[in-house]
């Protein structure tokens, strides 16, 4: 693996800031050791890991849940960022601005990704920005198209009927917010899923957390 800057010592503060690597593909196994692969990634503090991912609806697709344990996704390794002076509650706040621009309609996998959204939220929080290398393959977005499985698609989450209504209500549950990991499911059914009985909450622009179940997407 490439070495990496160590950005941990260059930010004050008590808690520390990890940002928590998970394997899409299974090419990860030989890609990670040239510094390309295909991530996704959540940013740990306060016990609790934050994540970014995409759906059909203006609202939110920040999501909350328990640390490294991102259902469809093979937790790789976590790297400590930085530090931070935030309490959990200010994180909270930051998290809930940070949703007014990271949509689930915004989601674009060169552009916009659950890597951006840690890059932001790490420099928000210590200063630091995440590793290059977790989101090189969206800035050489020309070899998307043969290093993520073809499954990836339209990058759209199936909401229920009622779940719509609450959307309407600017409202989103946490159906979308099980790491949209079936997105990949068909390419990359290799990889170990954790148990879908754990639960993710979406984080609004309000800072209104609210609990449901996940359901697949297709």
């Amino acid at each position: 693996m490439l070495c990496r800057k160590d950005y941990s010592m260059n930010s004050k503060g008590s808690v520390p800031v990890y940002l928590n690597i998970y394997d899409i593909t299974p090419i990860n196994v030989y890609a990670y050791w040239i510094g390309l692969g295909a991530y996704h990634s959540g940013v740990q503090v306060h016990g609790v890991e934050y994540a970014f991912g995409g759906h059909e609806y203006p609202t939110t697709g920040i999501v909350e849940g328990p640390p490294k344990q991102c259902d469809g996704f093979r937790f790789r390794k976590a790297i400590l960022i930085g530090w931070t002076e935030l309490s959990a509650e200010e994180v909270t706040g930051l998290m809930a601005a940070l949703a007014e621009d990271y949509k689930g309609n915004a989601y674009n996998l060169i552009t916009k990704n659950c890597n951006h959204f840690c890059n932001d939220a790490c420099i928000r929080l210590s200063g630091n920005p995440i590793p290059s290398w977790v989101n090189r393959l969206a800035r050489i977005g020309f070899l998307c198209s043969c290093m993520i499985p073809a499954g990836l698609g339209g990058m759209k989450i199936q909401h229920s009927k009622a779940e719509e209504k609450v959307v309407e209500d600017d409202k989103i549950r946490s159906s979308s917010s099980n790491c949209f990991a079936t997105w990949f499911k068909s390419s990359s059914s290799s990889l170990p899923s954790a148990s879908s009985s754990r639960r993710r909450r979406s984080v609004s622009p309000t800072s209104t957390l609210m609990m449901g179940s996940p359901s697949p997407v297709t």
